[in-house]
């Protein structure tokens, strides 16, 4: 029986900073963004989107990019990529010394109408003047086809509307490519229709998966990718995301669980499982719930039993402080009860 030939190394684009945490509603601090992309770092990522240049009116988690770009140590070997939609965000990106641009187009027409309220080749020449910024200060452009597997609002997207719109964006002077399953409706098989069509233009070098876990097919889709030689993805630490304009769509692959599935693989990726981890329960600390990641979970219990002497499996790790319990007041006791703090 024959065996898939798979890439020997796996390069990983942690999303997480910003496609991850865009979409969550509570406020996070901008050290706590500095910290995860320290801690990123630290682990052994060499590619890292950190935020965007973007109006806080339509994301205001970004609000704080200049000053969460400005924080970070920066480590010599990695690059630090943003999104930036139009002139105003380069300018932002080109001031905080970015490595990377990063510029979308949906392979959807009524994606790109309710995401940015205009149409797809419309949304690809206003991206023009970018790339060329870009490419002028010697900056890479990272691009990405959104809803390539699918969209929210008609469903399954041909693959001729992908092809075209990878051409477009190889037009205007995108480096690289990135097949983006938006929604996370894509199976193996309609994957590597897609990836097929964007390497008879992209070498396998620019080429890229993003994939969303949705359907819980994100795992098995990377792996009909590498099966085909690509060998660039996006995930995002503990599984962060989502898309604020794609309704039901959850987070993007967690970058633990990738990791895991290359490591059994034989495949390396430079990066260090435990310390990955622990970025992952910190961040999941700070937005008070567990990491979405399987691997994590299950390696937060595996060290939570490693410490524990009692002959019990104990429970997986879980952030959520627990409440002090109002103390109930002596029956012999007649100064009145205090009433309980107010909750909201």
């Amino acid at each position: 029986m024959s065996h898939p030939i798979f890439p020997t190394h796996v390069t990983l684009v942690d999303v997480g900073p910003r496609d991850g945490l865009q979409n969550e509603a509570q406020p996070v601090a901008a050290t706590d963004k500095i910290e995860l992309v320290h801690r990123l770092q630290a682990a052994g990522l060499r590619e890292i989107e950190v935020t965007s240049y973007v109006s806080p009116k339509w994301v205001p988690q970004m609000a704080d990019n200049a000053q969460v770009m400005a924080g970070i140590q920066r480590q010599p070997g990695v690059r630090y990529s943003v999104l930036t939609p139009n002139m105003k965000g380069f300018e932002g990106a080109l001031a905080s010394q970015a490595d990377e641009v990063v510029i979308f187009a949906a392979a959807s027409e009524a994606f790109s109408q309710r995401n940015i309220n205009c149409s797809i080749a419309e949304s690809i020449e206003r991206f023009r003047p970018v790339a060329e910024a870009a490419k002028a200060h010697g900056m890479k452009v990272r691009a990405a086809v959104s809803c390539a597997l699918g969209g929210p609002y008609e469903g399954e997207v041909s693959l001729d509307a992908v092809e075209d719109v990878v051409q477009r964006l190889l037009d205007i002077g995108s480096d690289h490519i990135g097949i983006a399953d938006t929604i996370g409706v894509g199976t193996a098989g309609r994957v590597t229709a897609v990836m097929e069509r964007a390497m008879k233009h992209v070498p396998l070098a620019e080429l890229s998966g993003h994939f969303h876990d949705t359907y819980g097919q994100a795992l098995t889709n990377i792996y009909a990718s590498l099966t085909l030689g690509v060998h660039i993805f996006d995930t995002s630490i503990a599984g962060l995301g989502g898309c604020p304009y794609a309704k039901g769509a959850t987070g993007n692959v967690a970058t633990e669980d990738v990791v895991y599935l290359l490591h059994g693989l034989g495949i390396t990726t430079g990066i260090d499982l435990d310390a990955l981890v622990d970025a992952g329960a910190f961040i999941s600390n700070v937005l008070g719930r567990k990491p979405v990641s399987r691997v994590s979970n299950a390696l937060l219990a595996k060290r939570a039993n490693a410490r524990c002497a009692c002959p019990f499996p104990c429970l997986p790790f879980d952030p959520t402080p627990v409440p002090t319990p109002t103390p109930t007041p002596r029956s012999d006791h007649h100064e009145p009860a205090r009433p309980e703090p107010p909750t909201g």
